[in-house]
């Protein structure tokens, strides 16, 4: 935009908006909140839904504010009988398609279109339906989509194809047959998908959720007899509270630990312990491809629908990739080896919940790879578990299932004593608790490394450089005469920019952190829905407020890890800690 104001009038005030804003951004502006459902802001503004229409003295239609520009001396109305009539109709057309299943449906109470019905007045929908119910696509592990939900928005197709480069959904057919489609029809298991779940944040319905596992959770905490324990992500902790009413960037965490108690787990942990581990294991990898010879840039592993995207579309780079499984893999090997001996539990009767801010955290549990423990228990024991039902991680909810669980299970989290979590699989670091933040990967990295290779402290713990949600952020760090530089990415259409210099053999960088989603794990797929840059910035300032109140902020200082390489591990990189903590990964064919 320019800079220059001009003169308008909305709904008989005048106003001073910038020139070159649209009618939605200086409505706005002027006190006047027109109703969306089609506009994202940074991520759509296609005019399907005729929502936002307002008159426009002058002009012989209405007008669709996010599409149209302000003029000197505009005279618009947003709330004239002509602009109700239109915006009724709109949703009534909309209604009409729509199953009245709202009392069942996971986005009631978020639902924007149930939203602009209230809001309008809405009720009764005088129109017939025009289409036959589509079939559920319950294809993959992370998602289902609901066709029958979709009002034609366009939002999940522009998130998709314009923020992370994937497009593995388009609009398809004309007419009553529009439809949002993979490829051929056959389903998102069979599509590019990689299960990020940026759809589902940005649906402004429940056509598209993630696949809900609390029903299948709730049972086994029922059932007498076994261990269920739990570990939670670092982002949930700035974004639980959210989902359950509080402000954005509330940090909830021994609140958290007390509601999880209450549901009924056993053991309360943190995957920020492995958090803390993943940078022991990642940091000694990067310093043994630095020195003694190995693929570079190494690119982080932590994020799976990265994994899922460098699989399909760059598999020829999968060796960049480090070896180690993400914390929520490495948490879920150890706590039924190493947590189950030191506890004299039965593995075979542990069962493993995860809170994560992602959907593809689903996917990423349910893979092949990820059966460390039934691996070193078939060769302890000489023989096999039943590897049809034993994985490391059993469950992966998202932030919004389990606000749904502290909901059902009536309990006000804002009023719980702060509980603190577990031993000895509940300690961590502030370096852990940055990971659930764009660049936050690569600074917990860079403390460690810097001290295990210089063998001196760091001057400052707080590598500002590649913090921000700047898409592409790099440094240059000073390990002790070797200049290394990094660089840092967030969404995946971002992360191509780098993957391309890299097969063109132009990247300059010797270690690049990627993480799937706006902002990091804050902006992830299973996070509260209706987010936006400011409410991505509150859970990102949560996450670095947290790291400062934390008494020690450097991975390597964690006393419990210590003592988990000395009662068990070995040493970073050794051969129990190959077996349990990295796999490899390969072409995707699926």
């Amino acid at each position: 935009m320019s800079g220059k104001m001009v003169s308008i009038t909305v709904d008989g005030a005048s106003a001073l908006v910038e020139a070159g804003s649209s009618l939605l951004e200086a409505c706005a502006a002027a006190g006047a909140k027109v109703p969306t459902l089609c506009h994202l802001k940074d991520v759509s503004s296609n005019a399907s839904c005729g929502l936002c229409v307002v008159e426009v003295e002058g002009a012989k239609s209405l007008v669709r504010a996010c599409v149209g520009s302000v003029g000197e001396g505009m005279k618009v109305a947003t709330s004239s009988p002509r602009v109700m009539r239109a915006r009724r109709n709109a949703v009534e057309l909309l209604l009409a398609n729509h199953p009245a299943d709202c009392l069942t449906c996971a986005r009631s109470g978020s639902c924007e279109l149930q939203d602009a019905a209230l809001t309008l007045g809405i009720r009764q929908v005088r129109f017939p339906r025009t289409r036959a119910a589509p079939k559920l696509d319950v294809s993959t592990d992370g998602l289902v989509r609901d066709n029958d939900k979709c009002i034609l928005c366009g939002r999940c197709v522009a998130v998709c194809s314009e923020i992370q480069g994937v497009s593995a959904i388009s609009l398809a057919g004309r007419g009553i047959r529009t439809r949002v489609a993979t490829f051929m029809d056959r389903g998102l298991a069979a599509s590019p998908c990689v299960q990020c779940g940026q759809c589902s944040v940005v649906c402004p319905t429940g056509a598209i959720t993630e696949r809900d596992d609390t029903e299948e959770l709730w049972r086994e905490l029922a059932k007498p007899g076994g261990t269920v324990v739990v570990q939670t992500a670092p982002a949930i902790r700035a974004s639980l509270g959210e989902a359950l009413g509080m402000e954005p960037g509330s940090l909830v965490t021994g609140k958290m630990v007390a509601a999880l108690r209450r549901i009924g787990f056993d053991k309360v942990f943190d995957t920020q312990f492995t958090a803390d581990l993943t940078i022991m294991e990642e940091g000694s990898e990067l310093i043994q491809r630095l020195t003694k010879g190995g693929k570079l840039p190494m690119i982080t592993s932590c994020s799976p629908g990265w994994i899922n995207f460098i699989e399909y579309f760059y598999p020829s780079l999968l060796p960049h990739l480090s070896t180690c499984k993400s914390p929520q893999q490495m948490f879920g090997a150890l706590a039924k080896t190493y947590y189950a001996e030191k506890a004299g539990l039965d593995p075979a009767a542990m069962r493993l919940a995860s809170i994560m801010p992602c959907t593809a955290k689903k996917h990423e549990a349910k893979r092949p790879e990820m059966r460390g423990a039934w691996e070193y228990w078939s060769a302890k024991a000489g023989a096999s578990p039943d590897t049809a039902a034993y994985y490391d991680v059993d469950w992966a909810l998202t932030t919004r299932e389990l606000a749904r669980m502290i909901t059902r299970a009536g309990i006000d989290i804002a009023r719980l004593p702060e509980e603190e979590f577990d031993d000895p699989l509940g300690a961590s670091t502030g370096a852990a608790t940055i990971f659930g933040t764009t660049g936050g990967v690569m600074e917990a990295a860079l403390r460690t490394v810097y001290e295990i290779v210089t063998g001196s402290p760091l001057p400052t713990l707080d590598f500002e450089a590649v913090r921000g949600l700047v898409g592409i952020k790099s440094a240059e760090v000073d390990l002790a005469g070797t200049k290394v530089r990094v660089a840092v990415a967030h969404t995946l259409k971002n992360a191509r920019v780098l993957l391309d210099e890299i097969a063109a053999g132009t990247s300059p960088y010797h270690f690049i952190e990627v993480m799937t989603c706006p902002g990091g794990c804050v902006g992830g797929g299973g996070q509260p829905v209706r987010v936006d840059q400011a409410k991505r910035l509150a859970r990102n300032a949560a996450m670095y407020a947290e790291d400062r109140r934390l008494g020690l902020r450097r991975s390597h200082e964690n006393p419990s890890v210590k003592a988990l390489y000395a009662e068990f591990l070995g040493e970073p990189l050794g051969h129990l800690s190959h077996e349990l903590l990295h796999t490899t990964y390969a072409r995707r064919t699926d």
